[in-house]
């Protein structure tokens, strides 16, 4: 019996635990399985790159991520033609085209199309036919020293470094008030249109007036 102020005796002894053990036995067995699944697509998909098709520098969305880069899903129509790529070839060397994506700035542009150069570079193109080389194809020796990119990510995105730059600080900086011209320009954008309308009222009282004289 249950004796001064305790805590009742509210024990769950009657479980099945054994069906809740998760046990992890077959890890080494899947790592190896894993292994050998990489080293088949990679001998399927000789020479060209494991990790699929070349991927543009993108801005992550929101304003909360909008300062970092990461892959996006294919290179739009104007870097391609910047970089000298025919949009139909493109698809063909390994490079993903996305006509829907549209260059919102100079910076993102060029950093896409430097990478596009980059990759022609380093390009090796085999001849559809062996023996029957096409115009733009790699020459034999190319093709007999070319190794196969094996990494998860292809050209994959280095690490930004933000450079800080130093000034000295001036008697105009310490004198200015950003409140303030806050403020002032915030006004300005709300009465503009008064101003505006002000301005034409007076452009035509002044053209009403020269009619007079």
């Amino acid at each position: 019996m249950v004796r001064h102020n305790n805590v009742v005796p509210n024990g769950h002894f009657h479980k099945w635990w054994a069906r809740h053990v998760v046990t992890w036995f077959n890890q080494p067995g899947r790592k190896v399985r894993r292994r050998k699944a990489r080293a088949a697509k990679a001998a399927a998909t000789f020479p060209r790159p494991v990790a699929g098709a070349l991927r543009p520098k993108v801005r992550a969305q929101t304003v909360r991520y909008n300062t970092k880069s990461r892959l996006g899903r294919g290179f739009t129509l104007e870097e391609l033609k910047e970089a000298g790529i025919p949009a139909k070839v493109a698809a063909t060397i390994g490079i993903a085209v996305d006509h829907r994506r549209k260059n919102k700035s100079l910076e993102s542009l060029q950093d896409n199309v430097k990478r596009l150069k980059e990759y022609k570079s380093k390009l090796v193109l085999f001849p559809r036919k062996a023996g029957k080389p096409k115009k733009g194809d790699s020459s034999r020796d190319e093709c007999a020293t070319a190794t196969q990119d094996t990494g998860a990510v292809l050209m994959p995105l280095a690490a930004e470094k933000p450079e800080l730059e130093m000034v000295a600080v001036t008697a105009d900086m310490k004198n200015f008030n950003a409140y303030q011209k806050l403020r002032v320009e915030r006004a300005n954008a709300r009465i503009v249109g008064l101003r505006k309308k002000r301005a034409e009222e007076a452009a035509a009282k002044a053209k009403e007036a020269a009619k007079m004289k």
